[in-house]
């Protein structure tokens, strides 16, 4: 087994990205458990989370403690939340999600690791939650619709600490289909830049999500 550099709780495993698993003997969404040395380890599947498939694709200056906090915007069903659940066992994860149908499933995944904070809202309306979550180390965005850029950034003004990092996960079809996805990327880095947004890392998904870049960023002082 083999940590990744710079990268808190994440393994390579037998060829695979693993997490140490938070809650023994359960899984999220159907992945492989793994053993070593008297841990059991979560297999992270990059087709199913872009933030693994980030990572994989050789994401290095991600700055996650064992108390991180982290505020978690589009956390859908709780498969990439769940992973960041055991990279930070002693932190919290405020996990947003505006669908009703997500959230049940997110529910259950809550239910067992309680380091998980479902909450129903909207990412587009941060200040209906202001009063909800408390300043953060981390932000992650995933939410796939055209001003999620703009959103990204009004959430990280909101809810950051001083010297943490976000993650935009750049959908480009989600922005323009009309548009080139390389265009998009640039037009979004852009937009980041103008608005007082260092860019710390740039990382393609290929070949595990198509037409995606992620962004790891700051809040330039």
């Amino acid at each position: 087994m083999e940590q990744i550099d710079g990268i808190n709780h994440a393994y390579f495993m037998n060829q695979s990205l693993v997490t140490p698993n938070l809650i023994l003997g359960e899984k999220v969404y159907g992945e492989k458990l793994l053993e070593c040395e008297g841990q059991e380890y979560r297999v992270w599947d990059p087709r199913r989370s872009k933030l693994g498939a980030a990572i994989l694709n050789g994401l290095t200056n991600l700055d996650l403690s064992n108390d991180s906090k982290i505020l978690y915007l589009g956390a859908s069903s709780g498969t990439t939340p769940s992973h960041l659940s055991d990279m930070v066992p002693d932190g919290l994860i405020y996990c947003l999600e505006f669908s009703p149908r997500m959230m049940r499933e997110l529910l259950r995944v809550c239910e067992k690791r309680k380091n998980m904070i479902p909450l129903l809202d909207d990412a587009t309306r941060p200040k209906k939650y202001l009063n909800l979550v408390e300043k953060v180390d981390f932000i992650y965005c995933d939410v796939a619709q055209p001003r999620q850029s703009e959103l990204f950034m009004e959430n990280m003004r909101l809810f950051l600490k001083d010297k943490g990092q976000g993650m935009l996960m750049i959908k480009a079809r989600s922005i323009d289909v009309t548009k080139k996805p390389q265009k998009i990327f640039r037009e979004e880095e852009s937009k980041l830049k103008t608005h007082g947004f260092n860019i710390l890392e740039k990382i393609k998904l290929e070949p595990y999500e198509k037409d995606h870049l992620g962004l790891l960023v700051e809040i330039g002082f």
